[in-house]
């Protein structure tokens, strides 16, 4: 028996039927430092509250799977060593255990599907790492998307994976991508890709109808909502590009392996783009955020 730890809001918004964003806590323990991680996290949901949902922190404690953080979990969360980074493999051991692990994309969104979420917002997913021919580094993202139904909102998969494979892999498993008001793949800090993205919606509303349509159908999985970061916001791809670059080529060099690589690379570029890489960042989750909201608030419009 897996018992839920559900903060005093989300019980309160389960009970009056009110719309839910679920969010990971890999951006708290592992994105960002204290106390900017806590500021960040904060920030994100008062945003979902703001565009008219209730948010949904998640992540492991002590052994408890916990749906909402309150403000004092959070704040410790944020300042906790040695936290274990979830995914599908670990996760239920973690919670076996007794252990403390932050969320990723996949373990959100089982923890999500178990609580009755419908809509997940996040930064990227992972996807398929450059030169996964060899290596087999592929994110059990991609997979979790093709089972759990859940829509997922992201800026894209994060800019330094494969992201033309990443799509075909992505069709494979039966996924729909999504793109938010435009018709190219977004990538990550920036808002284009030279990739087209298989499908358009330009509103909350028809995203929406479109989970409830893939459910009706008895279709396993869910979404992803490709968002492009703001246009004010972003860092352009010709510029990324030698920096991301560079940065594998010294994860290659120090043999990063698995887990290990995206965070490494991710501090790789942040250091060369003098921090402009975690700003954009902020700004598309936050961006992500207000989106997932509305397609929350459609789903129970539509249901009621």
């Amino acid at each position: 028996m897996i018992n839920i730890q559900y903060s005093a809001e989300v019980r309160d918004a389960k009970n009056a039927g009110h719309p839910i964003v679920a969010l990971e806590s890999t951006i708290i323990t592992h994105g960002m430092p204290y106390p900017q991680n806590i500021e960040v996290a904060a920030q994100v949901e008062q945003d979902i509250r703001d565009a008219g949902a209730v948010p949904a922190t998640i992540a492991v404690i002590d052994g408890l799977l916990n749906v909402g953080l309150e403000p004092d979990q959070l704040k410790a969360l944020g300042q906790a060593q040695g936290v274990a980074k979830l995914s599908r493999a670990d996760m239920a051991a973690c919670l076996a255990i007794g252990g403390t692990g932050a969320t990723t994309v996949a373990a959100t969104m089982i923890a999500a599907h178990f609580a009755g979420i419908e809509v997940f917002a996040t930064g990227g997913i992972g996807g398929v790492h450059q030169g996964a021919e060899t290596s087999f580094d592929i994110s059990a993202d991609l997979h979790e998307l093709a089972q759990t139904p859940v829509t997922v909102v992201a800026a894209g998969a994060k800019a330094i994976l494969d992201l033309a494979k990443t799509l075909e892999v992505l069709e494979t498993l039966g996924v729909p991508v999504i793109a938010h008001g435009q018709d190219e793949f977004p990538a990550f800090w920036s808002a284009k890709s030279p990739l087209a993205a298989p499908l358009r919606m330009d509103s909350p509303a028809d995203i929406a109808k479109a989970h409830a349509t893939r459910r009706a159908l008895g279709l396993p999985g869910g979404q992803l909502v490709a968002n492009p970061i703001p246009q004010t916001d972003q860092i352009a791809a010709e510029e990324l590009a030698p920096i991301i670059a560079s940065a594998q080529a010294d994860a290659e060099a120090h043999r990063i392996t698995g887990k290990g690589v995206t965070p490494y690379l991710l501090q790789r570029i942040y250091e060369r783009t003098e921090g402009r890489s975690l700003t954009a960042n902020i700004a598309l989750v936050r961006n992500n955020a207000r989106l997932a909201a509305g397609i929350a608030k459609a789903l129970i419009n539509s249901a009621g």
